[in-house]
């Protein structure tokens, strides 16, 4: 598109400001597992935002804020939602950081620092996009909205409630966000969708203190066997879930998105060879893409009682807890899957404690939206390449509050690199998808505008 050829020439003039400026917003701790810095942010990334020329305000919620701003320049067009999240994960274990994890550096067409991939990076690239629309042409080739929220690091838990309350606030047509890494090839993606992700943990109680396993092994209850034992009765050998009900509500790929599953470039063995392992998760004859795609798991993430420490010590735990997670696919909802759990656990060990501790629901848009086309041509004019279609993320982000609350479509644009360690130490950004993703964000924004208006105009 001819439009576009002065504004990519705006952002390569502009890399050392644009990279200045990405490098001032990353020393900004804003931690929102701790609260810190969180206030700070919000406030700095806003007057970031005001200066360019958007309507911005600082909306509070019972947690962190929401950070909002708007521009309208065409009456009749496409608004564009663009979301993202301005707090990162905490930076420990800091000791494996090469470099201060808010001191941002590049080294080797990287740069490193907590949050450049997720999602500060990512945003701000979206941001640096806007401007550069505005200071070749004064005006936006489609409207916007930009939500920043400060809580998705840890799961979202008020974005739900914001969305509802605001409304007329966020009427948008379509949201794109810029979070997570491209394809394992380095292929740019355009993604529909996400899965959910309920939480819970299993608590097992045994006798008031921990005991000598000889006095007392084989008279007092284990707790770590209960739980054993009841996690057993949830999925077996064969990678079955066995939870009643449990897959009643998986939607199978619609034949769009089967086509879709069946091209993505998933090399099994070299997979296999990078994580060191012989096989894949049972069952094994399903294919890479549809285990991220089209179906729920259920993960263990930890099992804790008892001694863990060096050498041995034989002691019969008091107590035990297992801390899991279940992804979900479209269909399914967290309520409804995790009250399955929790029926499951009252019917198999009724005396372990099952503890919901929240998540969010999968959400999908159809490969078909009209939406799809602009954001797949701005996507290709950018980058050269035409981008994967990838039905959905093996991952969750809170998408389900745009296309279950709000009712619009939401498309996923990562522009992070594959080993981009996000929540690891180390995370980094390469230098050039940051500038990728500047002028992929314009490109989309200016095939949106120039697409048929939605009201026929």
């Amino acid at each position: 598109m001819k439009a576009l050829a002065p504004v990519f020439d705006h952002i390569d003039r502009n890399r050392r400001p644009f990279l200045d400026r990405l490098f001032d917003y990353l020393k900004r701790p804003s931690i929102s597992a701790r609260g810190e810095g969180i206030a700070e942010t919000a406030e700095y990334i806003a007057g970031v935002l005001d200066r360019m020329g958007l309507e911005t305000e600082i909306l509070p919620t019972a947690g962190w804020p929401v950070v909002l701003a708007r521009r309208s320049d065409r009456a009749n067009g496409p608004t564009a939602l663009l979301y993202g999240h301005y707090d990162v994960q905490p930076p420990d274990p800091l000791d494996a950081w090469i470099s201060p994890p808010f001191e941002p550096t590049i080294r080797d067409g990287r740069i490193y620092a907590r949050g450049v991939g997720d999602n500060k990076g990512q945003h701000f690239a979206n941001l640096l996009a806007i401007e550069s629309l505005l200071a070749r042409f004064g005006e936006l080739p489609c409207n916007v909205i930009v939500l920043l929220e400060g809580e998705e690091e840890i799961g979202s838990p008020r974005l739900a409630r914001f969305v509802e309350e605001h409304r007329n606030l966020l009427a948008a047509d379509l949201v794109v966000t810029s979070d997570g890494p491209v394809n394992e090839t380095g292929r740019s993606c355009l993604v529909f969708g996400v899965r959910g992700v309920a939480l819970f943990e299993l608590r097992a109680r045994g006798a008031r203190s921990d005991l000598h396993s000889g006095n007392w092994g084989g008279v007092a209850p284990n707790p770590l066997w209960t739980l054993v034992h009841c996690l057993g009765t949830m999925k077996n050998a064969s990678g079955e879930i066995t939870i009643d009900g449990f897959y009643d509500d998986v939607l199978p790929p619609t034949p769009l998105e089967r086509r879709a599953l069946d091209e993505l470039p998933y090399d099994v063995n070299e997979i296999k060879d990078r994580l060191g392992v012989d096989e894949l998760d049972a069952p094994t004859d399903r294919s890479v893409a549809d285990r991220l795609a089209a179906w729920p798991t259920l993960t263990i993430n930890g099992l804790h009682g008892g001694y863990a420490g060096d050498g041995s010590k034989t002691v019969l735990p008091c107590e035990a807890v297992a801390k899991c997670d279940i992804r979900l696919v479209e269909g399914q909802t967290r309520d409804d899957v995790l009250s399955k759990v929790e029926d499951h656990v009252r019917q198999h060990a009724p005396g372990v404690e099952f503890v919901p501790l929240g998540g969010m629901d999968p959400s999908k848009t159809p490969l078909d939206s009209p939406f799809a086309e602009p954001i797949r041509r701005g996507i290709a004019e950018a980058q050269g390449e035409e981008p994967l279609i990838v039905p959905a993320l093996g991952g969750s982000l809170p998408d389900y509050v745009f296309t279950k609350i709000l009712g619009v479509p939401a498309f996923g644009v990562p522009y992070a690199n594959p080993d981009e360690a996000n929540h690891a130490p180390n995370e980094n950004l390469e230098v050039e998808r940051f500038f990728a993703g500047i002028r992929t964000g314009a490109a989309i924004l200016t095939h949106l505008g120039a697409a048929v208006d939605k009201r026929g105009a």
